[in-house]
């Protein structure tokens, strides 16, 4: 009998593609009886809405009680009133939002999703792949702001080579390189006083982009040309970006009347969403370009856009990888390493202790860094974790439930959008021990003999998210961050 390799795959595939509806149909069944104690939907507490403006005048200008540019304040609050459920709805335009702030449901949540989880992120990026420029996205939009069969296709296409350790390692050496380039000018910028511009986050911004263009874009931008000028494509890149990220929750909760007429600020966003796309389609048609006239034994190689384009027949795929990895991987990765670098210069001891686990590895500070440094600096890695728990720049993740569940108590029924605020929960002393203390050390396996009064609830701070959706591009966001605080330690 002749064997049909691809036949097999095809059937295997199928096979577990109908185990998986089996689960899901099986825990939806299950979770659908709700016991009698459990108590209804509508007794949740939180902000009463009023009629015709629900709660959306809250977080209106001038009359809104609450400002949604700084929603970890606003999630802040609902915590401190309500306790660890809330539920803030009368939204005009969305579902209402559910702020869960119990480790243990959230972890419940996060258990028992399905094959195709649904993040409740940016409607306003939704509504631009699938409405505005449906054109171009066409069937497989990416991974951000994407849901369902398509979000699912086009991951399944691109996570191998995004996650395999031996592609993300091929990325220390050129990150490195840009990153000795960034330092030179931190130098070049220093006062009288050794202090840095007013406009450092900016500077930091430029480091960003030029190590994810690098990643993303197979090419070095030039972000770091001390004589950059405000009309270059590299700021305007990184001032769309900022625009994108910064004002998703102005146009979905304060400003959600984009839906029913053209605002300035959603043109605005239109408009800087296009040219995200412009300039990742210059980019990955001249990367292709330089492939064709590459003598390629291997897929070693490769770089990680390389083996997209080797790998899939249309382009659009490493177009809209290099969008979404861009798109969120510039300013949450700037925010979160300016956060590294201030708990950093305010921490002497945490400092010392840092530069003494570098020379250690490392006793030439000009070796050039390699995996196998990286795997011997755990305190190091263990600094960005506890500055991520305490001081996130990550607000949260969240969850459209797919089923009805029972969360803290209450039904809580199907297509509500819930949110889990780890910037709080990764400060509650119910789930951190010693949580008002930065400790490191927490996340060292082999701490102290005290290691069992340091404990941490495992879904208490999940700045990538959890399960089938966690962060696409953790690996590379680690590995730049990791780096960066590696080369300013010594």
């Amino acid at each position: 009998m002749k064997f049909n390799s691809k036949q097999l795959i095809f059937d295997c595939s199928k096979l577990l593609r109908t185990h998986q509806q089996y689960r899901l149909k099986s825990y939806v069944a299950q979770t659908s009886e709700i016991p009698a104690t459990v108590k209804p939907y509508k007794d949740i507490p939180g902000p009463r809405p009023i009629p015709l403006l629900g709660n959306t005048w809250r977080l209106l200008p001038i009359i809104g009680q609450y400002q949604i540019a700084d929603f970890a304040n606003v999630c802040d609050i609902l915590h401190k009133e309500y306790g660890k459920i809330c539920k803030l709805s009368g939204l005009v335009g969305r579902p209402d939002l559910l702020f869960v702030y119990d480790a243990n449901e959230i972890e419940k949540v996060y258990r028992h999703e399905g094959p195709t989880p649904y993040r409740p992120s940016m409607p306003c990026l939704v509504y631009y792949k699938s409405v505005v420029r449906k054109d171009f996205f066409g069937d497989l939009p990416g991974v951000v702001g994407v849901h369902g069969e398509p979000w699912r296709e086009f991951r399944t296409r691109v996570q191998k080579p995004v996650l395999q350790l031996h592609t993300v390692r091929k990325y220390i050496e050129p990150i490195e390189v840009v990153t000795n380039d960034f330092i030179q000018r931190m130098n070049e910028m220093k006062d009288e006083n050794d202090e840095m511009p007013s406009d450092f986050d900016n500077e930091i911004h430029k480091w960003a982009l030029e190590c994810i263009g690098r990643v993303a874009l197979d090419v070095r931008l030039g972000c770091l040309d001390p004589n950059l000028s405000p009309d270059s494509e590299t700021q305007k890149i990184i001032d769309a970006a900022k625009y994108a990220l910064r004002n998703v929750a102005i146009l979905e909760l304060k400003m959600p009347f984009w839906r029913y007429i053209p605002s300035s600020l959603w043109t605005k966003y239109v408009k800087n969403m296009n040219y995200f796309i412009e300039i990742c389609m210059k980019h990955i048609d001249a990367a292709m370009q330089r492939l064709k006239q590459k003598n390629v034994t291997s897929d070693k190689d490769l770089s990680l856009i390389e083996r997209i384009l080797t790998s899939e027949k249309d382009p659009k795929i490493a177009y809209v990888l290099a969008l979404d990895l861009i798109l969120v991987g510039i300013d949450t990765i700037s925010m979160a390493v300016c956060s590294i670098l201030y708990q950093l210069a305010t921490r002497p001891e945490e400092q010392e202790k840092i530069h003494q686990e570098l020379l250690k590895a490392l006793p030439d500070p000009n070796t050039p860094l390699t995996s196998k440094h990286l795997e011997q600096v755990p305190y190091l890695k263990a600094f960005i974790k506890e500055v991520f728990r305490v001081y996130s720049t990550v607000i949260g993740n969240g969850r459209t439930l797919q089923q009805d569940l029972e969360i803290c108590g209450y039904h809580v029924p199907k297509g509500i959008q819930c949110v889990f605020p780890t910037i709080i929960t990764g400060n509650m002393e119910d789930y951190v021990t010693n949580a008002s203390t930065f400790m490191p050390e927490r996340w060292l396996s082999k701490h102290s003999e005290n290691s069992s009064n340091n404990t941490i609830h495992p879904f208490a701070s999940l700045p990538y998210g959890h399960g089938a959706r966690m962060c696409l591009g953790r690996r590379f966001a680690d590995l730049e961050m990791q780096i960066l605080l590696a080369k300013v330690s010594f």
